[in-house]
C-alpha cells in the first residue's frame, strides 16, 4: 500500500443540535475573537450574544475578494483576537479561515495567494479556527484552503496551508433546514462533485476511498429528496456528504471540474456550487471517453451509482444527470455568463489551475473547450 497522511481539523462535532455546544467551545481559546457571517446577521446573533462583548462581528455577504479580504484584515487585526469562528456558507467560512491564517501574519495576502502571489508559507501559526456551516455543499470547514476572488485578474486563488486547518469543526445540519431550493440545488451539486472527485483522483487513499464511495449515491439521493420538498433526513444526509468531500478533497485533491471553477467563477462572478453542477456531467463524460484502466473502473463505478438513481445507464449516467439538474433549474454555463468567444482561454487557464493535478486522466485544450460547449 502506498504511504499516505490525513489532515483534518483536531475535533468534529456532527449532528443536530450541536451548534449549541459552539460558545462554550470557542469562548475556551479565549476571552476576545472575530465571528465571521454571512449576509444575514439575524442567523447568527444567538452565537455573537453568546460569545459575550469581546466579540467583533464581521459580514461575508458574497464570495470574498481581495478587497473584502483586505478591509475585514485591518479590522480584525486591530482588535487583537485570541480566536476566529466563522458561521455561514463556504464564502463565510473562507473568509475567516483567511482571516484566522493572516492575523498573526507580518505581511498582507498576496504574500502567500496562490497563482497571483507569491504562494509563500505563512510565516507565523494561524490563529484558532472553528467552522460552522449553514450550507451543505463545499466542506469549508474541514478543508486546508481559503478561496478569494481577484477581480482584477479574472481568477479565484486560494491561500492554502495545513495549519488553516480548523481547530474545531461543528456540523449542525438543522443549521441548512429551510435553505432555498436553488442554494440546496448548487450546494449539493458541489458536495456530490466533491466527492467524486477525490474518488477518480490520482492521489485517492484507502481514506479517501472509506469516505467517498459510499457518499456518491447518498447524495444524489438525498439531493433528489430535497427537490421535492424539505425533508430533515434528507438534510442530515448532504451535510454528512459535504462534510465526506470536504476531508477527501483535502487529502486527495479535486479535477477537472474545479479546475474550471476557479477560473469561471473569478470571470463572472458565479456561484461556485452552480459552476460546479453545471461542468460535472460533462467533465464525467470526458473523463470516460478518454480513460481505461483503473481509471475508468473507477469511472465506471460512479456511473453505475448514479445511473442507479436516474434510471440511465452507466455511459449515459453523466448527461442524464446534467439533463436532471438541468430540468431542476440549475443554469448552464451561458446563463451564468460564459460566452463561447471565451472558451479557449478558459480552457487555457484551466489547464493551469492546481486541481487539474488529480483528475484522472490528461484533458487537452480541445478536449476542455468540448466540455465547456456541452456545459
Amino acid at each position: 500500500m502506498t504511504p499516505f497522511g490525513i489532515t483534518q481539523p483536531a475535533r468534529i462535532l456532527f449532528g443536530r443540535g450541536e451548534a449549541a455546544k459552539a460558545p462554550g467551545l470557542i469562548r475556551a481559546f479565549g476571552p476576545r475573537g472575530v465571528l465571521v457571517h454571512g449576509a444575514n446577521a439575524g442567523r447568527a446573533a444567538w452565537l455573537r450574544e453568546a460569545l459575550g462583548p469581546g466579540t467583533l462581528a464581521l459580514a461575508c455577504p458574497g464570495e470574498p475578494t481581495l478587497t473584502d479580504l483586505e478591509t475585514a484584515l485591518t479590522a480584525a487585526r486591530a482588535h487583537r483576537p485570541d480566536w476566529v469562528a466563522a458561521m455561514g456558507g463556504g464564502a463565510a467560512l473562507d473568509l475567516g479561515k483567511a482571516l484566522a491564517g493572516l492575523i498573526p501574519a507580518p505581511d498582507g495576502p498576496m504574500e502567500h495567494l496562490e497563482v497571483v502571489g507569491k504562494g509563500l508559507p505563512l510565516t507565523a501559526d494561524p490563529l484558532p479556527f472553528v467552522a460552522i456551516p449553514t450550507t451543505a455543499g463545499t466542506g469549508a470547514e474541514v478543508t486546508r484552503n481559503a478561496v478569494i476572488g481577484l477581480p482584477a485578474h479574472g481568477r479565484k486563488a486560494s491561500l492554502r496551508d495545513d495549519r488553516m486547518v480548523a481547530r474545531l469543526a461543528i456540523i449542525d445540519p438543522a443549521l441548512t433546514d429551510g435553505c432555498p431550493k436553488a442554494v440546496t440545488l448548487a450546494s449539493g451539486l458541489d458536495a456530490v462533485t466533491q466527492v467524486i472527485e477525490p474518488f477518480v483522483s490520482v492521489r485517492a487513499t484507502p481514506y479517501t476511498d472509506a469516505l467517498t464511495r459510499p457518499a456518491i449515491a447518498v447524495g444524489l439521493r438525498a439531493l433528489m429528496l430535497l427537490m421535492q420538498g424539505e425533508n430533515p433526513e434528507a438534510r442530515d444526509a448532504m451535510a454528512w456528504v459535504s462534510l465526506c468531500g470536504g476531508l477527501a478533497l483535502a487529502n486527495a485533491g479535486l479535477g477537472a471540474v474545479h479546475g474550471f471553477a476557479g477560473v469561471i467563477g473569478g470571470m463572472t462572478g458565479s456561484a461556485h456550487g452552480a459552476i460546479c453542477g453545471a461542468l460535472l456531467g460533462p467533465v464525467l463524460a470526458a473523463n470516460r471517453q478518454a480513460a481505461s484502466g483503473s481509471a475508468r473502473a473507477r469511472l465506471d463505478e460512479v456511473g453505475a451509482a448514479l445511473a442507479g438513481l436516474l434510471g440511465s445507464t452507466a455511459e449515459e449516467a453523466p448527461m442524464a444527470l446534467q439533463a436532471w439538474a438541468r430540468g431542476e433549474g440549475l443554469p448552464g454555463l451561458a446563463a451564468q455568463g460564459v460566452s463561447e468567444d471565451q472558451h479557449a482561454d478558459i480552457a487555457l487557464a484551466a489547464l493551469e489551475a492546481s486541481s487539474m493535478r488529480g483528475n484522472p486522466v490528461r484533458l487537452d485544450a480541445a478536449a476542455l473547450v468540448a466540455v465547456l460547449r456541452q456545459a
